[in-house]
């Protein structure tokens, strides 16, 4: 399902089940403290993401948590993971391609009480507010916090800086499903020459949201705001 939101030049690899595989010394070390559930998740998202490496033809290599948990990533590839109950995924592309990507699943299920209101911008929680009478077969509240997860995981590798839940504001075409996060940055980071706005997909599958952003790396001969310019119908 996650390859269906994503460009392709990504390879996605996904599963519903736990699956054992040997850690190598440094990934072992990550967990070796923690509870049988973390370790379960931090494996199997790993077995993800060698079979992803091994689909580009690359070998297996140990991915470890740099600043602020982003995995590391072989120097020529981009990449994410993400996992909740029953369901892992890591997605690789090629640096050629695409310049960062960013991937989230959360349960189909509303947020917690009260979260809604910390992560979110009145503009939001109007169009949340519609959308669950009109299709309330999707947490959208949820899926706005995947949605910033995502966000979040595809600036923080390109740029390096802090981002938070109100930093951006996020429109979803609920037919397309497609959305556009516009980044709220101050002058200084602007003047970097960051994105100020993703595009992304969105899905839900077997009770999990899916969201995922994938932005071009810059090709000769087109702008920065066609390399943005993913999916087509968002508004």
């Amino acid at each position: 399902m996650i390859s269906t939101l994503l460009p392709a030049a990504a390879v996605a690899v996904e599963s519903t089940t736990d699956r054992e595989i040997v850690l190598f010394p440094e990934e072992a070390h990550q967990i070796r403290n923690a509870v049988v559930e973390r370790q379960r998740e931090f494996t199997t998202v790993r077995w993800c993401a060698r079979q992803a490496l091994g689909r580009l033809g690359l070998p297996e290599v140990p991915v470890l948590p740099g600043r602020r948990g982003a995995p590391q990533w072989p120097g020529q590839l981009v990449g994410s993971m993400t996992h909740c109950a029953g369901y892992r995924a890591a997605v690789l592309a090629p640096r050629s391609e695409v310049c960062a990507i960013g991937i989230d699943a959360e349960p189909n299920a509303p947020l917690p009480d009260k979260v809604l209101e910390s992560i979110s911008h009145p503009e939001e929680r109007d169009w949340i507010a519609r959308l669950r009478w009109s299709a309330p077969e999707v947490a959208w509240d949820r899926l706005l916090f995947s949605i910033k997860e995502s966000v979040y995981k595809t600036w923080f590798p390109l740029m390096t800086r802090e981002l938070g839940f109100e930093d951006a504001i996020v429109m979803v075409d609920p037919v397309a499903r497609t959305f556009r996060a516009h980044l709220l940055l101050d002058r200084e980071v602007r003047a970097t020459g960051a994105p100020t706005w993703f595009d992304g997909r969105f899905g839900t599958t077997g009770g999990v949201l899916l969201t995922a952003i994938a932005l071009p790396a810059r090709q000769p001969g087109r702008t920065a705001d066609a390399d943005r310019q993913l999916p087509s119908g968002v508004r």
